[in-house]
């Protein structure tokens, strides 16, 4: 099912905790994914908003769209998926950025939805973040965004609406001279007044008994007391149950508690210092010609964070740059566990590989803090590069173990477009995330400390040294996997923050367990 909302006409233009360390994936292993048992709703939204920019407010187009499920049940927690945000700025907002003598722009948003049901009502924020873009000579800037968004549940029976409300747009500005520095811009936006429908998004059937009933979005996970009321308080709570604001959270990770990964501690072989972290990540990523997701489960990774040094001049920001340096850390070696992996070759011949993903050097994190004067709002970006190949040890087609040898392997490192590829030549692999910390609230987004999801995309290179006895399968595993265009995601939980035991404070509570690992496992999301 599409949904499109058309914006109404508008007239004609006249105004107008620091870093994190990366989690990794291995490309080559497909997991199937299942199409859902009933068609999504497909929506695309065109929305007119106002913008505040420095030379004054201008009108804004705002396209969103995004796949949610035709009908949920009561208690059932979803997300919508594939979410993207597309703005177009006017001509008049391009010249307040080459003003600042800006060439390229990077941006990420902040969408403020709103979700209700019956009388209850909460907001969830839908964060987007895009790769820079040129500024254009003439004409609009289009800027496309793209994240993941909070899950919702609907307590009971009754619709789930989806509304579109404020948006706040970050602009990292770049430049052709690196030494001009132009800085960064938020744009605050708000919807217009003549926003059709007043900015709703979709409509999403919860239960069996239809709209009205009562109820209220509750986060995933989340559950009401059982058991019956006592003192006779039934009636009343259960006029207070449509009255209840409801609460939209991430998708929360699981603890020690369950402890089905494999060890993630410092030894005498890797003694550890006061700044050592570790760390578990997990995640997915496409492999684009198998057209599914794979999935690395929770590997561990051992950090040194860097101090923060000054950076560069800023009217608006303090800005500190951090560089640390992490290795996966498995039996001694620098690699992630072994695991198996199921996946179709050309659509049709399953293959079951056993494999892993090995360092070739240093995995180097690179964050930078901008701490806004004005609100004292901080915004760290972080850049994860490490040189990584894939190693199959195991190979089975169709039922048959086929003999890959000893070293079977991707030719050279994963590779990605590096932002930066005078500093940082070569293959490796890059990802990216955003926190942000405004002052007396949690964190949000990817932080060294908080742990996060990181994205990016990867070319898989093409494979050498697989087959003994004269049977070559380089050509099978190349043209199976090995390709352009593999998005990936990854998220670091929590870090373990070594010192934390020898110097206690509220803010090291539930980062290790006793032996000084991990307490948090990380959920993997896609």
């Amino acid at each position: 099912m599409r949904v499109h909302r058309a914006a109404a006409p508008r007239p004609t233009r006249t105004r107008a905790r620091t870093t994190s360390i990366a989690a990794f994936v291995v490309l080559a292993a497909l997991v199937p994914t299942t199409a859902s048992a009933t068609d999504p709703q497909e929506i695309e939204a065109e929305l007119p908003y106002v913008c505040t920019l420095p030379s004054g407010r201008l009108p804004a187009t705002v396209r969103i769209s995004a796949d949610f499920p035709e009908r949920a049940g009561a208690g059932e927690a979803f997300s919508p998926t594939g979410v993207t945000t597309t703005v177009e700025l006017p001509a008049e907002a391009v010249a307040d950025l080459t003003a600042r003598e800006a060439s390229e722009v990077r941006a990420a948003t902040r969408l403020a939805v709103d979700v209700a049901q019956n009388t209850a009502k909460a907001t969830a924020t839908w964060r987007g973040s895009a790769e820079p873009v040129a500024l254009p000579a003439s004409g609009p800037l289009t800027l496309t965004t793209k994240g993941d968004v909070p899950s919702v549940a609907g307590r009971s029976d009754g619709d789930l609406t989806f509304t579109a409300g404020g948006l706040a747009i970050d602009l990292e500005l770049g430049a052709a001279d690196p030494a001009a520095a132009p800085g960064s811009l938020t744009v605050d936006c708000s919807l217009a007044e003549d926003a059709p429908d007043k900015g709703l998004l979709a409509t999403v059937p919860v239960g069996t008994g239809g709209p009205g009933a009562s109820g209220s979005p509750s986060p995933s996970g989340s559950a009401e007391p059982s058991g019956p009321p006592e003192d006779g308080q039934g009636d009343q709570r259960e006029e207070r149950q449509g009255d209840r604001s409801p609460k939209v959270l991430e998708n929360s990770p699981g603890t020690a508690a369950d402890r089905d990964v494999p060890p993630c501690r410092y030894d005498e072989q890797h003694p550890p210092t006061e700044v050592s972290l570790n760390a578990y990540v997990t995640g997915y990523a496409n492999v684009k010609k198998l057209k599914g997701a794979a999935y690395l489960p929770p590997s561990c990774v051992l950090i040194e964070q860097g101090l923060p040094v000054m950076g560069p001049p800023d009217p608006e920001y303090l800005i500190f740059d951090t560089v640390s340096y992490g290795n996966f850390h498995y039996q001694e070696r620098e690699q992630t566990p072994p695991f198996d992996a199921t996946f179709l070759s050309f659509d049709f011949a399953p293959v079951k590989a056993t494999l892993v993903m090995e360092q070739t050097g240093p995995m180097r994190i690179d964050s930078r803090m901008r701490i806004r004067l004005s609100d004292f709002t901080t915004i760290t970006d972080t850049y994860v590069r490490a040189p990584l190949v894939l190693r199959v040890l195991d190979l089975e087609v169709n039922g048959t173990p086929l003999d890959v040898g000893s070293g079977c392997r991707t030719e050279t490192s994963l590779t990605s477009a590096d932002p930066d590829p005078a500093n940082f030549p070569g293959d490796h692999l890059v990802l990216y995330g955003r926190g942000e910390q405004i002052i007396g609230q949690p964190a949000t987004g990817y932080l060294l400390l908080s742990g996060g999801p990181l994205s990016g995309e990867t070319t898989i290179p093409a494979f050498t040294g697989c087959g003994t006895d004269g049977e070559d399968l380089d050509r099978l595993l190349t043209a199976s996997v090995s390709g352009p265009g593999n998005l990936i995601k990854q998220v670091q939980g929590q870090t373990c923050a070594i010192a934390a035991p020898v110097f206690p404070s509220p803010t090291n509570e539930g980062q290790c367990t006793e032996d000084l690992q991990p307490y948090e496992i990380p959920v993997a999301e896609r």
